[in-house]
């Protein structure tokens, strides 16, 4: 923590404003009463930092009053919490510092839950398990939405087919990874459901609780199986599971094997609970160790959107002055790399670079959009299969930039409207036909001109941008 916390005689209890949050709203008196009893009740004057970038995420938050905002130094993502809204640590995530400031918008109530807590949390409370892990699923799609619209504003959608090559398998995996959440969130509140019937005691509660944390620890930690290593075990625990009357073994077995369940393992549990309760722990391990899986899936694809994200800060200049003396070879390079899924396809690039240019005053993220619609127009006029040539060199007191292809150029008939707004020669629903008209218009801001040659086998687009101090 930063800033103390202020002492101030609230009008409402903690337990009372506890209940007026949506996901304790149901819970009975003593677990309420619990809560109450193991949180932190604080408050914090508006401005106050709550938490610095890199403290420990030791505590679970419950908002009571007022709102905060989440802010990131480098990235300036911001995220707010109001009043009713859990945030900060939550259980089975692997959270463990902050990667930004916490602020108080306003004065702040919040109730804190220390980590050591949960385990008795979840015993006496189950149904914030599942209710916990929404929450905390409903955050990083939040935080995922963000990144993407973040992505899309960087990539001006010249970007995007490149773009979501690159983000299809961690988006897919994480997609898969929600779906199979929600699916073993339902399983755990049956398993759950179940084990009450049977009349699972508090010491039945605290081993299961323990097996599970076991085998979440196997999971992450166990090296990896080899491939008949691995069947040989899934078919000796899915023959242990089917004589005991555990149906979908093909379903549960691969999932104990991850969690480091052997048969001389799954016969020690025997022992701590009666057979007809059996398949519901089963259930009940399945299901934790599926939820973990699922959550690291998310967060581990995530951070790869992110990284992703962050990729590209380069090209768009985020965070940098609009107007600075840009290195052109540099913006070209940036684009190049951005488009290089397309390059990759059968594109020969030839750099022809004057490297004793000087830079130019220039807004860096809209350079770096021109050069993308240009290059752009270039590997889609030669389908991606040919030569590319990007030529600098000084011309007066000018810069002048030469994109070239060896396409089948443009028609004559058609070249006195290129820079038409809304002008396109592609499908209806494939272009806007306001790409060159951008370019064209960027390049004016500049005190530039921009103008083209072509002829089948080449087409020739060529930049001019005024080096610095001339009028």
């Amino acid at each position: 923590m930063f800033d103390a916390p202020v002492s101030v005689v609230h009008s409402k209890s903690l337990d009372a404003a506890l209940r007026e949050v949506p996901a304790f709203a149901d819970l009975m008196e003593n677990q309420i009463a619990w809560l109450a009893s193991h949180m932190l009740d604080e408050t914090y004057e508006a401005g106050s930092v709550i938490i610095r970038q890199g403290e420990p995420a030791e505590y679970m938050t419950v908002m009571l009053e007022g709102e905060i905002r989440f802010q990131t130094p480098g990235d300036s993502q911001v995220f707010l919490a109001h009043a009713g809204e859990v945030t900060g640590l939550l259980p089975y995530s692997r959270l463990k510092q902050y990667g930004g400031n916490v602020t108080a918008i306003t004065m702040i109530r919040g109730a804190r839950l220390h980590k050591d807590h949960f385990p008795e949390m979840l015993e006496r409370i189950p149904a914030l398990g599942p209710r916990l892990v929404g929450l905390m699923a409903d955050r990083i799609r939040r935080s995922t939405y963000q990144d993407v619209q973040r992505e899309k504003l960087v990539a001006l959608g010249k970007l995007s087919a490149g773009l979501a090559h690159e983000l299809n398998n961690p988006a897919a995996a994480a997609r898969q990874a929600s779906a199979e959440l929600r699916t073993w969130v339902a399983e755990l509140r049956s398993a759950n459901h179940e084990l009450a019937s049977y009349g699972a005691t508090e010491d039945h509660s605290r081993c299961l609780a323990g097996l599970e944390q076991q085998a979440i620890f196997r999971q992450a930690n166990n090296p990896p199986l080899g491939t008949v290593e691995r069947s040989d075990l899934e078919d000796v625990v899915g023959q242990w599971l089917a004589k005991r009357g555990i149906e979908t073994t093909w379903q549960y077995a691969p999932i104990l094997v991850d969690g480091g369940f052997t048969v001389a393992l799954l016969d020690e549990v025997t022992t701590y609970y009666p057979a007809s309760m059996l398949p519901a722990v089963i259930r009940r391990l399945a299901s934790t160790l599926s939820l973990e899986r699922s959550i690291g899936v998310i967060d581990d694809s995530t951070k790869h959107i992110s990284q992703l994200v962050r990729s590209v800060k380069d090209y768009s200049f985020m965070d940098q002055a609009p107007i600075q003396d840009v290195d052109l070879h540099q913006g070209i390079e940036n684009t190049l790399e951005m488009l290089a899924h397309q390059l990759r396809q059968g594109v020969t690039v030839i750099r022809e670079y004057d490297r004793s240019l000087p830079r130019v005053p220039a807004n860096g993220s809209e350079l770096n959009q021109v050069w993308t619609e240009l290059i752009q127009n270039a590997l889609e006029a030669m389908n991606c299969v040919g030569t590319l040539t990007i030529r600098t060199q000084r011309e007066l007191d000018m810069a002048l930039i030469e994109i070239v292809d060896d396409g089948p150029g443009i028609p004559a008939a058609i070249q006195n409207r290129v820079f038409e707004p809304f002008f396109t020669t592609k499908e209806v629903g494939d272009g806007s036909g306001l790409g060159l008209d951008m370019v064209f218009r960027a390049i004016q801001r500049h005190r530039g001109s921009i103008r083209f040659e072509s002829r089948p086998g080449e087409t020739k687009f060529q930049v001019r941008l005024p080096f610095p101090n001339v009028d």
